[in-house]
């Protein structure tokens, strides 16, 4: 059973699943799928158009959302429709806090955790349990690795790599709390190696995520954060 405030609205074309909390004055536009166990708090908007400086008043009317299972998205979020891409698409077990903004074509993984008044450009992709920081806004087209970690306020312009610490204007670092929140400490030595060198990993656990990110930063056209 979902649990549905009278004062939210909710498009006919949503599939929505079981187990979902959707507080005050929601609004979803389909079409669009969100799965079980998700919370969607006061005035959230999911499903608007894609804004797009090329076709800012496109026909969105057939464009996707899908959204996965166990997700809280905090209030004032913004999770637009795709403009390029099929679908714009949350995995599972993200964390959207207060006013994030979900753009056009974005794609997010498991275990992304956005914090508050974070801004992304369109078309961008944040890998497995990625977090961003408090006001840092993302360049369209980018590419954030697995287990990487954006500085608050910071202004991400190029892909960085999984298990990475970002901060604008200095060397990237090994994120080592999420090595530690991971259970990853014992691959440091070649995970150090990969971030700081760009030596690539030896451990199958460890490659199955660079050379996921390597083929999406290829993809991109993007410069790398190093």
């Amino acid at each position: 059973m979902n649990i549905i405030h009278p004062t939210s609205i909710i498009d006919p074309n949503v599939e929505l699943g079981d187990g979902n909390e959707i507080k005050e004055y929601c609004i979803i536009k389909g079409p669009a799928k969100i799965g079980n166990n998700n919370i969607i708090g006061p005035n959230v908007v999911i499903g608007s158009p894609g804004q797009d400086t090329r076709n800012p008043r496109y026909d969105s009317s057939n464009c996707y959302i899908e959204i996965g299972d166990n997700n809280i998205i905090r209030e004032f979020t913004a999770i637009q429709k795709p403009c390029y891409r099929d679908i714009t698409k949350l995995g599972s077990n993200i964390f959207l806090m207060q006013s994030v903004h979900i753009p056009h074509d974005a794609i997010l993984h498991d275990g992304v955790v956005v914090t508050p008044m974070c801004v992304f450009g369109g078309i961008t992709t944040f890998l497995k349990a990625a977090n961003i920081g408090m006001g840092a806004s993302v360049h369209q087209f980018s590419v954030i690795g697995h287990f990487s970690m954006v500085a608050m306020g910071s202004a991400v312009t190029k892909n960085i790599r999984p298990f990475t610490t970002y901060v604008t204007g200095k060397k990237p670092k090994v994120n080592v709390y999420a090595l530690k929140k991971y259970d990853l400490m014992d691959y440091l030595d070649e995970i150090s190696a990969y971030v700081l060198e760009g030596k690539q990993p030896t451990s199958d656990k460890i490659l199955t995520y660079t050379e996921e990110f390597e083929k999406l930063h290829t993809d991109s056209h993007r410069k790398l954060f190093e």
